[in-house]
């Protein structure tokens, strides 16, 4: 697993969260609270994985799921780097 795989994976999902919800300008605690559930989500893929057999479809859901939590944080920091401009 290369490094730039990684940032690769996480522009990918930042281009498809952008697709879907267009630019986000939202508050620092509305933002607080969707990187919180998208780490809720990649807590709950790693107790399947665990848990689950280790199973490398459960290995994958739960690597997919932590490279949410980047491209939020990512959209997040992009975010707050725009309302601090204006």
């Amino acid at each position: 697993m290369t490094t730039d795989r990684i940032n690769n994976d996480i522009v990918a999902e930042l281009q498809r969260q952008d697709a879907k919800w267009g630019e986000q300008n939202h508050a620092p605690s509305v933002w607080l609270a969707v990187i919180s559930e998208e780490l809720g989500e990649a807590s709950e893929a790693f107790l399947q994985w665990n848990f689950g057999g280790l199973s490398k479809e459960q290995f994958a859901h739960f690597r997919d799921e932590l490279v949410h939590v980047a491209a939020v944080s990512i959209a997040a920091i992009e975010s707050l780097d725009r309302q601090a401009v204006r």
